[in-house]
């Protein structure tokens, strides 16, 4: 028997019927459509890392100025795994982004925008390594376009709405997400800092950019020449570095080679440390029982 797991990009409602590429759907939306930039007036939009990582470019802006002024926090499972969603005007449920002409960075629109009025499912066959992508259709009751006189095929609306580039380059974490669902128990809770590491990796790009190129991360991690060059020049390179190292952060897979010596230099480290603390708390030892003395005559 399978197990399936859904991941739908958006919560609105969905005919049940999946879809396969295929098959055939009537769509379309433009400025004239009486419905036009309704979808937009109220957004439940979670976010990629491709989907940020393009933002963040579009607005010439870093990840730290990005996060806390186009997103916000919440939890993808029950363990906390850290997700982000595009944050709506202040006081309100629009977003950003929209304006009378439409959205403002249409070109460089999150997936989620892109498959709408589409959900994409992602399937896991029990004791399957990849899943399986179908779609589902999203009905809404404002929404006009479903009565538009216009037919193609879901891989056309797909191509229509530039998602090849998209898929490619969100699929790899989105199987991440799907693998520590699908595992549940078996994995359990990741550690704090799984969880800390998994936030970096996926959404402050910056900052896992230079995190992974630090002295200190190549110090533990053998990384090739090329590699490390790219990392430091490339972000969609630091993006697909970044699952390759969470699967090994999260699901102890050796996707990253470790140097030889790092487990020795790291023990070594921790010792000194602990000598050195240990000095420390015997000079504080010796200094309050000369006190004591001086205190006691």
């Amino acid at each position: 028997m399978s197990e399936e797991k859904f991941d739908l990009p958006h919560a609105s409602p969905v005919v049940p019927a999946m879809l396969t590429g295929d098959s055939p759907i009537q769509f379309q939306c433009h400025k004239g459509i009486s419905c036009f930039n309704a979808c937009c007036k109220n957004i439940d939009i979670q976010l990629t890392p491709y989907d940020i990582l393009r933002l963040k470019k579009r607005l010439n802006i870093s990840a730290d100025e990005f996060l806390p002024k186009y997103t916000f926090p919440f939890e993808i499972d029950a363990h906390g795994l850290p997700g982000v969603k595009l944050a709506p005007v202040e006081g309100g449920s629009a977003c950003q982004f929209m304006t009378d002409e439409g959205c403002s960075v249409y070109e460089d629109r999150p997936t989620s925008c892109r498959y709408y009025p589409l959900g994409l499912l992602s399937m896991r066959k029990k004791g399957a390594s990849v899943d399986e992508q179908s779609y589902a259709l999203v009905v809404e009751d404002h929404c006009k376009g479903h009565l538009e006189e216009r037919s193609l095929t879901v891989d056309e609306y797909r191509e229509e709405q530039g998602l090849k580039e998209y898929d490619d380059h969100t699929r790899g974490w989105r199987q991440l997400i799907l693998k520590k669902k699908s595992a549940g128990p078996a994995i359990g809770k990741p550690s704090q800092l799984s969880l800390q590491l998994f936030f970096m990796a996926s959404y402050h790009i910056d900052q896992f950019q230079k995190f992974v190129t630090s002295e200190q991360f190549l110090a533990n991690y053998d990384l090739d020449p090329g590699q490390l060059e790219k990392l430091k020049t490339d972000q969609l390179g630091v993006i697909d570095f970044g699952v390759r190292f969470l699967k090994q952060v999260l699901f102890g897979e050796e996707t990253v080679p470790v140097q030889a010596d790092a487990a020795r230099k790291r023990e070594e480290h921790i010792k000194k440390r602990a000598q050195e603390a240990h000095e420390i708390a015997r000079a504080q030892a010796e200094l309050a029982t000369k006190q004591a003395g001086k205190e006691g005559t």
